[in-house]
């Protein structure tokens, strides 16, 4: 019973704090157009 009640409030906490991040919205800013390289670059021939 225990693990119920404690997994319940842990739900609740996430689901708080999702509602807390959605709520206070994105911070101001924009995205670089430049691409993440995502490989390591190899040798240039």
């Amino acid at each position: 019973m225990r693990a119920l009640v404690a997994a319940a409030v842990g739900l609740a906490a996430a689901l708080a704090l999702v509602l807390a991040l959605t709520a206070v919205g994105s911070p101001p800013g924009e995205t670089s157009p430049k691409p993440l390289l995502t490989t390591v670059p190899g040798p240039k021939k």
